[in-house]
């Protein structure tokens, strides 16, 4: 009797589980050998080893006309709450505090004499979303509680063309990352970002795809190009405000993906960019130039004016190494899982 009462509460234990849902894990554990800057900071002084874990628990409602989903995230750092997301239909609401990049400033060394310099990074803050999507009509709503900052993009798709209009109002938004507001914990210094109403069109035709957009700021911001693809090359030429116009060329075929981009009459500095990845089997290598990470300001780590990355996947285990023009090197082994 005691065997089959266990078994028993065993079955509704288990039923009761899966009924509530799907559960999975993901993460990677990672090994890193060197010392690579990013932004204009440059690494640490000596080349060290340093070591990550980081672990993602998500789970996923099922069974209802409802379905939410959310994930715990879990690193070397510490644990946090990520994004958590109800939709039912076309309609879906996703919160993830301080971590919508719907909103986001890049942040500005020069604007705060504490900074301790621009990582090269984004530093997204928005709140939640409510997203809509039905009938070729998409519309996304992103809001900052702290800030009351917003954005709004709106899309609309009828066969070649698509039509959007994004709106944006970051009048509280952080402009920076200084020692101080680190120091306190918020990591954020509230200034002032965009203030906008974006309008563009894209239009496919044959082998081009034109695309133009505009917006209403006090010195509007235009866009303009034209790409034109034929087998595996692709052609694009374009041009904004400044009267900067730009050709970029890129080409794909088997292993190898090649690209280059030359701007020209740009007002404040011409930039050449090139790229190569190849990939054979377990092995890649890839090369990146951009001549606008250099001049005054030095760059460092992904951002560096000339990357050289190469990696091998083992099974689960990738090894990889980069350097840049700065003599930085990273050697890493990671696990994923």
């Amino acid at each position: 009797m005691k065997k089959v009462l266990l078994t028993t509460t065993a079955v509704v234990l288990t039923a009761g589980f899966a009924s509530a849902g799907d559960m999975s894990m993901s993460g990677a554990i990672k090994l890193t050998y060197g010392s690579f800057g990013t932004g204009d900071n440059a690494g640490a002084a000596v080349d060290d080893f340093a070591s990550e874990a980081d672990l993602d628990i998500a789970a996923t409602s099922s069974g209802g006309n409802l379905t939410m989903t959310g994930t715990l995230e879990l690193d070397e750092s510490g644990s946090a709450a990520g994004p958590v997301t109800i939709s039912t239909g076309a309609l879906t609401f996703t919160y993830d505090r301080n971590d919508l990049g719907a909103l986001a400033v890049a942040p500005t060394a020069a604007t705060n004499p504490n900074a301790a310099g621009n990582d090269g990074e984004s530093d997204s803050y928005g709140d939640y979303s409510v997203a809509f999507s039905a009938g070729g009509i998409g519309v996304t709503y992103t809001k900052d509680q702290e800030t009351s900052d917003n954005a709004m993009s709106v899309t609309y798709a009828a066969g070649s063309l698509t039509l959007s209009l994004d709106t944006i109002d970051e009048t509280n938004a952080p402009t920076d990352a200084s020692a101080t507001a680190v120091a306190a914990g918020t990591g954020l210094v509230y200034g002032s970002g965009d203030n906008k109403t974006t309008i563009g069109a894209t239009y496919v035709t044959g082998p081009y795809t034109i695309a133009i957009s505009g917006d209403d700021q006090a010195a509007q911001n235009w866009d303009a190009s034209v790409a034109m693809a034929s087998g595996d090359t692709t052609i694009t030429v374009s041009a904004d405000e400044t009267e900067a116009m730009a050709v970029a060329i890129a080409y794909s075929s088997g292993n190898m993906t090649v690209s280059a981009k030359q701007e020209f009459n740009d007002p404040t500095d011409d930039e050449t960019e090139i790229s190569l990845s190849y990939t054979e089997g377990a092995l890649t290598f890839g090369a990146a130039y951009d001549s606008g990470q250099g001049g005054a300001t030095t760059h460092y780590g992904d951002e560096a004016e000339l990357v050289i990355s190469a990696g091998y996947t083992d099974g689960d285990v990738t090894v990889a190494a980069k350097g840049t023009d700065q003599d930085e090197m990273e050697v890493s082994v990671t696990f994923a899982f």
